[in-house]
């Protein structure tokens, strides 16, 4: 039976719109009944979708009714929910709540081929995110975690995230990092002997010839890249120490560059990717990881006042989340059965190695 109505709001255009709600009662009297098309009506996930999808568009609280959906003049005399602090609220609200899901996505239905880990700051602060590569070749932000430098406790905070959450390397990940040493040993000190580290050759060959006159780099470029497109691993690695021993006696600190953490600049070459295919580009540098951090500094251009890691986690996530919109399959997919067969070999014959010794 019909009990009335009252006053109450529900999300309309981006907005809060005033109305009576009808109530019920079952026919005794006795008991409020719910409706169900009102209970529709009242959900706010749209609204607060709205609300985070144009503060990653860059709109400001302050211009937020300029997005708002047109809905008539009398729609705009009730309406309420557009200014600047309930728009914050609703923001902060919805991005938490994103935040914590998204840290909580379990990843333990699914083996992760390929992990790219990098670091980013937002103002003076540093984040380090991680974006996973399925047997499918399916990209997914796995998380982000933050700290005021890109130090080795961070990156474990990352990677023990991973680990509770179902992330399972038993049976070999390929890591593609850039050259921060934290990241290294996080991932050797916890998974030594199931984790195989690919060093991002954009970051090598950056390191390398900003440590050279500008007449250097052009030569120094080509033989790098001519080393790294050799297929024999072996080979590829000892071009890389002849040309370090050919640019050390002018140029030591470049030379001293070229050779830290060479080794694992072919690891790729190692696992049969044939330079040149499709495949070889996706794991050779970080370029997914960065490309999803520029996606996220894009979002969150605007925002001036960073209150503590909360509020950079926050954009930072619903950056990564945006982003995972945009992804497609990585190039040459097809090809990663091959790469999955020689990881887990690679894996099992460090196994018998560290067992024979």
């Amino acid at each position: 039976m019909r009990h009335g109505t009252e006053a109450a709001r529900i999300p309309l255009g981006g907005r809060m719109v005033e109305v009576r709600k009808p109530r019920v009662r079952t026919a005794d009297g006795t008991q409020e009944v719910p409706v169900e098309a009102w209970t529709a009506l009242a959900d706010r996930d749209l609204l607060n979708a709205h609300t985070v999808a144009s503060m990653l568009a860059g709109v400001s609280t302050r211009s937020y009714d300029t997005v708002l959906e047109p809905a008539g003049q009398a729609i705009s005399e009730v309406s309420s929910s557009t200014s600047q602090p309930p728009v914050s609220r609703r923001f902060v609200a919805a991005t938490r709540k994103g935040l914590a899901e998204f840290r909580s996505r379990p990843l333990g239905d699914r083996r992760w081929l390929v992990v790219y880990i990098d670091g980013f700051g937002f103002g003076d602060e540093t984040l380090v995110g991680a974006l996973g590569v399925d047997t499918e070749g399916n990209k997914m932000p796995l998380s982000v975690v933050h700290g005021t430098t890109e130090n080795k406790t961070v990156c474990k905070r990352l990677l023990d995230d991973l680990e509770d959450r179902g992330f399972d390397p038993t049976t070999g990940v390929l890591f593609v990092i850039d050259g921060g040493t934290a990241i290294f040993h996080a991932i050797a000190d916890k998974w030594s002997d199931v984790a195989l580290i690919q060093r991002c050759r954009a970051h090598k060959l950056r390191n390398v010839t900003d440590l050279l006159p500008v007449q250097h780099h052009r030569w120094v470029e080509r033989d790098l890249k001519r080393a790294w497109a050799i297929c024999d691993a072996s080979r590829a690695e000892a071009a890389l120490r002849a040309l370090a021993t050919k640019i050390e006696r002018h140029h030591p600190d470049a030379a001293a560059s070229l050779r830290e953490g060479l080794a694992e600049t072919v690891t790729i070459n190692r696992l049969g990717v044939t330079p040149g295919s499709s495949l070889a580009r996706p794991p050779a540098t970080t370029n997914p990881m960065e490309s999803t951090v520029d996606i996220v500094k894009v979002h969150a251009r605007n925002a001036k006042r960073w209150q503590g890691g909360d509020t950079r986690l926050r954009w930072a996530a619903a950056g990564m989340l945006a982003a995972e919109h945009q992804y497609r399959r990585i190039n040459g997919y097809r090809q990663l059965d091959d790469l999955a067969r020689a990881i887990t070999a690679r894996i099992h014959q460090r196994a018998e190695l560290a067992k024979a010794s």
